[in-house]
């Protein structure tokens, strides 16, 4: 999530030597250095920023449903003897959104998009993805994540962050600034069907004989990828990706190709902001398509807790410290939501 605010002390972070070198007022920490936190700490930080909303997600708490089908390829089946890769038609409920915890956010906002999908496999196991439109996070442990929120909370006086908080933040969080620099430079989607996602964590697959290969994957758009233009940002409405979703998949099914990356010795394995080299070997893993899409109230999706450690057999998660974070997270905020709070 990154406000106008946010983009204004992002750049004079960058560019100020005194706050990205030593000779800043505040603590120079290394990516992975932030202090320990506990899942519901997190969910407080997205309350006490957000504000509450009962009976709704803390975090993407926008969204849309949609259905659709997965078909895999052999080349995936050759590395993961998941049964996502089988080759058959998987039914697929998926949720489209936008990063952070206000349901009335600009669809025009330069927040992450997310695309979250639940593989319902014919043995009747479950496999989870949980995606955004950036390709890394924006931090490399959940402490940095929580002093975020802290940090971008509004002033009870103007209703805005502190600037001065958020220059803090930034200048003493470094792992923060990849993606948040990467929202800088590049304008929301034009539409949901028209962003790739990425898988953000590097996972494990392994195939038949137990061997086990690190990859990271993003499902790219047959639309291509296209941004709104910064004329279209202001005059867009304000909750136009919805409809246009559903005014698209009305038409012929959206389609996105998953693209498989292999890591190669030396590639970090646990750190979300740091992405692997163009040039890893990759392959076409299997085609998504959307068939239909919906608001979320009483949709399939609505009710769903998009788990991304929810995974069938073949695929693994890695020691990653925010993916392994995020299951019990998202577990405080999917009993808070259900309980109607």
């Amino acid at each position: 999530m990154i406000s106008p605010t946010w983009r204004r002390h992002l750049a004079a972070a960058i560019v100020a030597p005194g706050l990205m070198s030593g000779a800043a007022p505040v603590r120079a920490a290394a990516a992975g250095s932030a202090p320990a936190v506990q899942p519901v700490q997190v969910v407080d930080s997205l309350e006490g920023t957000f504000g509450v909303h009962p009976g709704q997600r803390r975090n993407h708490t926008k969204g849309t449903c949609a259905i659709g089908e997965f078909i895999g390829t052999p080349a995936a089946a050759k590395l993961s003897r998941s049964a996502l890769f089988s080759g058959a038609a998987i039914e697929v409920v998926a949720r489209f959104s936008i990063a952070g915890g206000n349901p009335d956010a600009s669809d025009a906002t330069k927040n992450p998009r997310g695309m979250a999908l639940e593989f319902r496999l014919p043995n009747g196991s479950r496999q989870h993805m949980t995606m955004l439109n950036t390709p890394v996070f924006g931090a490399a442990n959940p402490g940095t994540f929580n002093d975020m929120l802290i940090a971008s909370r509004p002033d009870p006086n103007t209703g805005k962050p502190d600037p001065n908080k958020l220059r803090e933040f930034l200048a003493s969080h470094p792992d923060a600034l990849a993606q948040a620099q990467f929202l800088m430079k590049n304008n929301p989607p034009q539409s949901y069907a028209t962003a790739a996602y990425y898988s953000i964590h590097t996972f494990e697959f392994i195939d038949t004989s137990g061997e086990q290969r690190p990859v990271k994957w993003r499902f790219v758009p047959s639309d291509g990828e296209r941004e709104l233009t910064a004329d279209e940002m202001s005059s867009a409405p304000k909750d136009f990706l919805e409809q246009r979703l559903i005014e698209r998949v009305s038409k012929a099914p959206a389609r996105w190709d998953m693209l498989v990356y292999e890591g190669e010795p030396g590639d970090v394995l646990d750190n979300a902001t740091i992405a692997w080299p163009e040039t890893r070997k990759h392959f076409v893993a299997g085609t998504l398509n959307i068939t239909h899409a919906m608001p979320q109230k009483g949709a399939a999706c609505e009710k769903i807790n998009f788990d991304p450690l929810v995974m069938s057999d073949g695929i693994a998660p890695t020691t990653d410290p925010v993916l392994l974070f995020r299951s019990p997270a998202y577990a405080v905020s999917f009993v808070r939501r259900l309980s109607g709070k």
